[in-house]
């Protein structure tokens, strides 16, 4: 996934379902944070590391700085909504009662439902080639991955608590294996660093200096978005007006230094057209680090970044889905809920619509699809800043556990960062073209899906705020 990117919801109403058969589970500050780690570290935020440090080097790094400041303004806009509606709770709910039904729903359709439809299976992708590197012709070529997809829906069905331990478990195995190979290849302690053959990494402050490290904090934003997915979990967090905001920043920093290990370590070992040229780069610097058993640990990180990305993205869209049901914003199929409160249609359904493109689609061309697509959950992140402008102006007197410091600057400079990245986030000139053409058509697809739904389904008006 560029990463995905981003989403966020809530698991439902006090209003509207029944929690006190269930024993809900209050997860801590941990669980909340290996959430956030676990879905924004993902293969793809690791290929787009590499190629960054290998593009700009010490201009990388300035450009993660910039992108880490800019995460964090959409950290402050997610933590001052979700607390202001903990019980809805999702950026639908937010959006209808700042600027109408119209944009909520098509701000969450096209900025986190289809990226996540579309970012899924370009991880499974890249965890069977992994698979199939190490352990060859084990399995049929797709049945690892959907099996891991059937393992985590299971999981995910039974209950908040068992996600919960399933999703500590992968971030710490994700993370250690991130740290060890970034400690061990910025000391040499494994291999001895190399004499480099081609291009080393350049870290000089040129780039820095003269302001043109700025042309690469769009590939530096994709490591750091989609810490707002612990919001979905809202009511079952303890302590969330402590909890949720503080979750989302030291999670952002934790995966800031995480990061920058991982690529300092990587200009030790590998050269800048290895970085940039290397179709899964993170093996090459696994090999260059651990020697034979390099392929072992890549693919433990392949494994771990992958379920933990689907095992959170199985947790957070379904719940999603299922709050916009309860507001009539999406099919009421999905506000149906098992004995776990779990919104079993809706996960079901996610797991359906994510083996289709796996099944039919090439990874070329899921790639191009998920670059696209996350164009608009640039947008989200707009609406987001928009919308905590707009209930500050609407709603003064609201409750507000958590309020943006020196707003409205973050919002401001925020929405003016979003729409940067959203303009620079073709990765080549050949893609620009392909690129902004699906984002329009997917735009242009669900805004009218949309319009008609609030308009003769919801029969409301386009724009028309919730007041209650």
């Amino acid at each position: 996934m560029s990463n995905i990117g981003n989403i966020e919801s809530t698991i439902t109403t006090a209003k509207t379902v029944d929690r006190s058969a269930a024993k809900p589970l209050k997860m801590g500050l941990p669980t909340m944070m290996a959430i956030a780690i676990g879905l924004v570290i993902v293969q793809g935020a690791m290929i787009s590391a590499t190629q960054g440090i290998g593009i700009g080097g010490m201009s990388f790094i300035a450009a993660m700085v910039m992108a880490l400041i800019i995460a964090q303004f959409n950290a402050m806009s997610f933590a001052e909504l979700s607390l202001m509606f903990p019980q809805e709770g999702t950026l639908a709910t937010y959006t209808q009662k700042a600027i109408g039904h119209f944009p909520a729903i098509l701000v969450v359709f096209a900025g986190y439902v289809m990226v996540a439809l579309l970012a899924m299976p370009v991880e499974m992708f890249l965890v069977d080639v992994m698979l199939g590197e190490l352990l060859p012709g084990f399995l049929p070529e797709k049945v690892a991955p959907l099996l891991i997809l059937a393992a985590l829906v299971i999981t995910n069905l039974v209950g908040s608590d068992i996600f919960a331990r399933v999703q500590n478990l992968l971030a710490f195995i994700l993370v250690t294996a991130l740290i060890l190979l970034g400690l061990l290849a910025i000391t040499g302690i494994s291999e001895p660093h190399p004499v480099l053959t081609g291009t080393p990494v350049d870290w000089s402050f040129g780039g820095v200096m003269d302001g043109s490290f700025i042309s690469l904090v769009a590939l530096a934003m994709w490591l750091v978005v989609g810490v707002e997915y612990i919001c979905p979990l809202i009511n079952d967090v303890k302590n969330p007006q402590k909890n949720i905001p503080r979750a989302m920043h030291l999670s952002l920093f934790a995966i800031f230094f995480i990061f920058l290990a991982f690529v300092i370590g990587a200009s030790f070992y590998l050269d800048t057209e290895t970085l940039t040229g290397s179709p899964i780069p993170y093996l090459d610097y696994a090999n260059a680090v651990f020697g034979k058993s390099g392929l072992l640990i890549a693919t433990v990180m392949a494994l771990a970044a992958t379920c933990s990305t689907v095992n959170t993205l199985l947790a957070a869209i379904p719940r999603m889905l299922h709050g916009m049901a309860m507001q009539g914003q999406a099919f009421p199929q999905l506000k149906a809920t098992n004995r776990f409160n779990v919104p079993w249609v809706a996960t079901l359904m996610i797991a359906a619509l994510t083996t289709i493109p796996f099944m039919l689609v090439n990874i070329d061309s899921l790639i191009t699809l998920v670059i696209a697509a996350t164009t608009s959950y640039l947008i989200a992140y707009m609406v987001a800043h928009i919308n905590v402008m707009v209930l500050r102006k609407r709603m003064p007197d609201h409750k507000r556990p958590y309020r943006t410091p020196f707003y409205p600057l973050p919002q401001v400079l925020g929405i003016a960062a979003m729409i940067f990245v959203a303009l620079n986030n073709s990765p080549t000139p050949e893609m620009t073209v392909a690129v902004y053409s699906i984002t329009g058509a997917i735009l242009l697809v669900l805004g009218v899906i949309s319009a008609l739904w609030v308009k003769f389904y919801m029969k409301r008006g386009l724009f028309e705020p919730d007041t209650h």
